[in-house]
């Protein structure tokens, strides 16, 4: 194993790219709010007791002193006394604390840690452990951590709807068997018996998108068969005259009630036009003013096409979230294709952004998306 000259320390990628992290010029931090950061840090990357424990053992033997960097050089006899774990268990949190990018070693010329004093005996330097990353990212922690709460609210509302969708399920069985006990239901009851067994418990951390789907599908398929009994075996559709494409509207245009800014259709006072202008520079391909919702309107109707996106899209999201956040969801769809392609050299991850903003549209109706909170997300990290 090649080691570090200094200390015997292995030489990380990660040290190197937090010891680019500073304060702000004449920054002063104390400990109470390094504690804060390093709490936040410690949730938003989810670390473990052992790891978490050191942290907070490291930022309490911060001594409030004036530097540049926000040294400390606790001991490890030291941290396995506060916190009771073996001298392998706070190697191993050091290790995770550098890779996470929240501490950077300061090695000596010895591989000890320990303060350097000045003749009058005063506190000038330090080698140990740097905290200066975590104050200095807690931007970072605290966006991340509305980000989980985000996720953990789309994932609550996404086992509520598995919840709601078995129960219809279930129910429509037990009515199909208590008026119609002849009928054969064998097969129903199989897929919903094989699907609970597949359905994950509400504390796992994966989104449980695809059997919500699953379920509802089935719930449709034992309602339409109650229905079907109820009707004699009779499906009682319809007669359909549009012959077009099902994913176009039957008019083949714009419902023109649809297209005008509704008196009742107003948007509370954060999602102004000021913060879309401000989220979102991508409206500048405009080319005209933006000052009120009916010029967010107008931007979002004529940037639709850039998207790709069929008509009936827009239509859709018209007839769905109403005409002004169809147009917000248009600009913000292009900004974030935009903004990936950016990121990642002319490649975006979004390869259909027209089928985004439908299914944008959609995650809006269903609350699973508050467009409000997407966008002043998205202007902070433009800002930072």
């Amino acid at each position: 194993m090649q080691l570090a000259s200094s200390g015997g320390r292995r030489l990380r990628h990660a040290a190197l790219a937090a010891r680019e992290l500073a304060l702000e010029p004449g920054r002063t931090v104390t400990r109470k709010e390094l504690s804060a950061a390093a709490r936040e840090a410690a949730k938003a990357l989810e670390l473990r007791n052992g790891p978490r424990s050191v942290l907070s053992e490291l930022v309490a033997c911060w001594g409030e002193q004036e530097w540049e960097r926000l040294l400390v050089w606790p001991s490890n006899d030291y941290l396995m006394s506060r916190t009771g774990l073996s001298e392998r268990s706070i190697r191993y949190a050091f290790k995770v604390l550098i890779d996470q990018q929240l501490i950077v070693p300061k090695e000596s010329p010895n591989g000890k840690r320990y303060a350097v004093k000045d003749l009058a005996g005063e506190l000038v330097d330090a080698f140990g452990f740097d905290l200066t990353p975590v104050y200095a990212r807690r931007g970072d922690w605290a966006e991340r951590l509305i980000e989980m709460r985000q996720a953990r609210e789309v994932r609550k509302r996404a086992f509520d709807e598995i919840t709601i969708a078995r129960r219809a399920a279930e129910e429509a069985l037990r009515a199909l068997a208590e008026h119609y006990p002849d009928l054969d239901r064998s097969d129903l009851e199989e897929h919903v018996k094989g699907l609970k067994a597949r359905t994950p418990v509400r504390s796992t951390k994966a989104m449980p998108h695809a059997i919500l789907d699953e379920w509802t599908a089935l719930r449709m398929v034992c309602e339409q068969a109650f229905l079907k009994a109820g009707n004699g075996g009779k499906s009682c559709r319809h007669t359909y005259n549009n012959n077009g494409s099902p994913s176009e509207p039957c008019n083949k245009g714009f419902p023109k009630k649809a297209e005008a800014v509704r008196s009742t259709e107003q948007t509370p006072e954060h999602l102004s036009p000021e913060l879309i202008l401000e989220a979102c520079p991508t409206l500048s391909d405009y080319g005209q003013p933006v000052r009120d919702l009916a010029d967010i309107v107008s931007a979002g109707r004529y940037l639709r096409a850039s998207l790709g996106a069929h008509e009936s899209a827009w239509a859709e999201a018209v007839e769905e979230i109403g005409t002004v956040r169809a147009a917000i969801a248009v600009i913000y769809t292009l900004q974030l294709y935009e903004d990936d392609v950016a990121k990642n050299g002319g490649e975006s991850r979004i390869k259909n952004p027209g089928g985004y903003f439908r299914a944008l549209t959609r995650m809006v109706k269903a609350g699973k998306i508050d467009l409000a909170v997407e966008l002043l997300a998205m202007r902070r990290r433009r800002m930072a």
